[in-house]
């Protein structure tokens, strides 16, 4: 752990815990404190405390564990939780119960973060990277909002079972509440009014009874808790078929945890590199001080083939960093100076491997950490 003084009595600080965990995870955790440092070096009314500890296949070794009781005592002090990477086929054999994954699942349980946040951004420099043409991706800046905690992958029963005559029946119980609808929509409304004011909600009311409920709690959520957002409500297969006829249409979208899951891949290939994009889940706010539990990690995975070699790309750990100043530390300036200076760089035609594109500028983990964070002390100087 280590901490920065604060400067001066007001200043406020910001707790954080960086759990880098496994492969890359722990290259690209480097550059967000390269990036934590700039924002601490140029001083002004916010400082950072931050803490580090292992998850995943990392703490496994150390501990015999995915997470200990420890490090989710730091996570709930914590203002945020800046997440890399677990796993690895060194873990491969590791019993079920403690595999690396396992860390974060519990992180995700015990501050029931149920809503997840899936930006699709496409930085105008990497348009001719997406399949779409590019006038219908440049610029693209859309928000996939899920349910994370529900729905089909969490209802029971949930079993396949051998009928009398051989046959194998295999069930999935879909399960909403009123109350996790209306607390998903209402972050919809939250996240719509900070940007355009449009907010779809994506479901399939048609043929569903699950999709009859959220049609029916997200018009009524609505009504009374912001009528000033504009609420479309579209089919979630008409919803898949428009991201790709007219992504440019949305902005903030919200649906359940299986269409969520779905929509926000297409959403996120539509960018041109899955490897590029950062998320967040986020938990109910606290009565008392009315802030969320969150965690915020780039949507890409460990990828043990490159680790060690500083072949990794930062971007999308430093975007979900970004992200975490916006949602939990209300430094929104300061995200909206991290996410241009990532774009500049990339104008600027700096590439790592997993990006690269002819008579362009191939980099490593550490020098495009190192660009983008000049580009933020450039515009903050």
């Amino acid at each position: 752990a280590y901490k920065h003084a604060t400067r001066e009595p007001n200043m406020t600080t910001h707790k954080l815990l960086l759990l880098p965990g496994d492969g890359i995870g722990v290259e690209i955790s480097r550059e967000v404190e390269r990036v934590i440092e700039t924002l601490h070096g140029l001083g002004g009314a916010n400082s950072f405390e931050v803490e580090i500890d292992l998850v995943g296949g990392a703490a496994i070794d150390a501990h015999g564990v995915a997470v200990t009781e420890e490090a989710i005592a730091k996570a709930s002090d914590a203002d945020a939780i800046i997440f890399g990477a677990v796993g690895g086929p060194k873990w491969d054999n590791v019993p079920y119960e403690i595999r690396p994954e396992a860390g974060l699942l519990r992180l995700r349980k015990d501050f029931d973060l149920f809503a997840n946040l899936r930006p699709a951004i496409c930085y105008p420099a990497l348009a001719e990277a997406s399949s779409l043409k590019r006038e219908l991706v440049e610029g693209l800046d859309i928000l996939i909002l899920r349910e994370l905690t529900g729905g089909t992958y969490f209802g029971e029963p949930k079993e396949i079972v051998t009928q009398e005559n051989g046959e194998k029946r295999a069930v999935d119980t879909t399960v909403y509440t009123t109350s996790e609808i209306e607390r998903i929509v209402k972050v919809g409304c939250d996240l719509a009014r900070k940007r355009s004011g449009k907010l779809h909600m994506a479901a399939k009311w048609n043929v569903m009874k699950s999709g009859v409920l959220w049609r029916d709690v997200t018009v009524a959520t609505h009504e009374k808790y912001a009528p000033d957002v504009e609420l479309e409500l579209i089919l979630a297969d008409n919803c898949a078929m428009q991201l790709i006829r007219n992504p440019k249409q949305f902005d903030v979208i919200v649906t359940d945890n299986l269409f969520g899951d779905v929509l926000s891949d297409e959403a996120a290939m539509m960018t041109g590199s899955l490897g590029m994009l950062p998320s967040a889940s986020l938990g109910a706010p606290d009565p008392k001080t009315g802030k969320s539990k969150a965690l915020y990690e780039p949507v890409h995975g460990s990828a043990p083939d490159i680790s060690g070699q500083g072949l990794a790309n930062p971007i999308a750990m430093i975007a979900s960093f970004a992200m975490a100043l916006r949602y939990s530390c209300d430094m929104s300036s300061e995200a909206d100076i991290i996410e241009t200076a990532i774009a500049k760089v990339l104008d600027n035609g700096l590439r790592t491997a997993d990006i690269m594109q002819s008579g362009l500028t191939k980099v490593g983990t550490e020098q495009m950490g190192k660009a983008i964070a000049a580009e933020i002390q450039s515009a903050m100087a």
